[in-house]
């Protein structure tokens, strides 16, 4: 699959259903019928939206895990805590479950952006004081990550 590309805002009925951009729906349109698979993220108060292949493709590298290493078995066991499959509905609508609403505190007015090869799901306020807060440093950020004489230590 290629990267997603996109920022949005867009709002969340009462229901928790989510109208996915169409922008995104057109990127997705070789991989929509496939699913999709919700869960929370790690390091942020928000969701992650991975298409079936980019999961399963997850899944085999979490798979070659030592499980007789305990610390392997809790990462595993947070990591998977909460994921639902989800599909979109014949509207285009994308149900949120109640306790991943819960969890990344989406009400009303979220944001929908792509990171690279998922779509995160954030309660509007959220999403902005991340930026903001990682705004601070990003150069720096930016230059530890991506700013080494060779791209091959990149992964």
């Amino acid at each position: 699959m290629n990267t997603l590309i996109g920022t949005y805002e867009c709002k969340v009925d009462a229901k928790g259903r989510l109208m996915l951009p169409v922008a995104f729906k057109k990127q997705l349109t070789s991989v929509m019928g496939d699913g999709f698979v919700l869960k929370r993220a790690v390091f942020q108060p928000c969701l992650e939206l991975y298409p079936m292949g980019e999961w399963n493709s997850l899944m085999l590298n979490i798979n070659k895990l030592n499980r007789f290493k305990k610390k392997n078995n809790d990462f595993i066991r947070r990591f998977t805590s909460g994921v639902k499959p989800v599909d979109l509905d014949v509207s285009g609508r994308l149900l949120i479950p109640k306790d991943l609403v819960g969890f990344a505190g989406i009400f009303k007015e979220i944001v929908v952006t792509s990171a690279v090869n998922i779509i995160e799901i954030w309660d509007k306020d959220k999403y902005e004081k991340a930026i903001n807060d990682a705004a601070g440093d990003f150069a720096g950020l930016a230059e530890d990550v991506m700013g080494q004489d060779d791209m091959d230590g990149v992964s």
